[in-house]
């Protein structure tokens, strides 16, 4: 999908005003409602914007230590695995990757010791062959979108 320089406007204020309405947001951008919530609708149709929902912080909801485990699987059981992370909680995302292992997992823990329990939980995983976990110290970059988006409106100027 092309993003032109209003849905980049759109975006940037998504990002930078999260609760604002539809109608204010129309107001601010100097467009019509109905071409913002058009606009909106086919980017969430699109896969552009994916939710609306808060962000949260696993730090502050008791889960302060945050790791990234490598896991290796048996060929032919990524699958498994893949559904397998999903039941795991502390488990906040996972990806399929190339390189060191098959599957990466961004994981969570109260603190060390119950980190250790989450990863010996992942290792007994039928299918699982091994793992390697790397903890963060401390976030340098937070996840993040506007820089992306802006860039995208500027080569939409262009």
């Amino acid at each position: 999908m092309t993003v032109d320089e209003l849905d980049t406007r759109i975006l940037r204020l998504l990002l930078e005003q999260p609760r604002t309405s539809v109608r204010e947001y129309s107001r601010i951008l100097g467009v019509a409602r109905g071409t913002l919530q058009a606009r909106l609708d086919r980017m969430e149709r699109d896969g552009v914007i994916t939710g609306t929902g808060p962000s949260l912080s696993p730090s502050a909801l008791g889960h302060p230590v945050l790791a990234f485990v490598h896991i290796e699987v048996t060929q032919g059981h990524l699958d498994d695995v893949g559904d397998a992370l999903a039941a795991v909680p502390e488990i906040v995302e996972a990806f399929s990757i190339t390189g060191g292992g098959d599957l990466l997992a961004r994981v969570v823990g109260r603190d060390n010791a119950h980190l250790e329990d989450v990863i010996q939980k992942l290792i007994s995983l039928p299918g699982v062959v091994r793992t390697r976990t790397e903890v963060a110290l401390r976030e340098r970059v937070p996840h993040r979108l506007l820089p992306l988006v802006e860039s995208l409106g500027r080569a939409a100027r262009a």
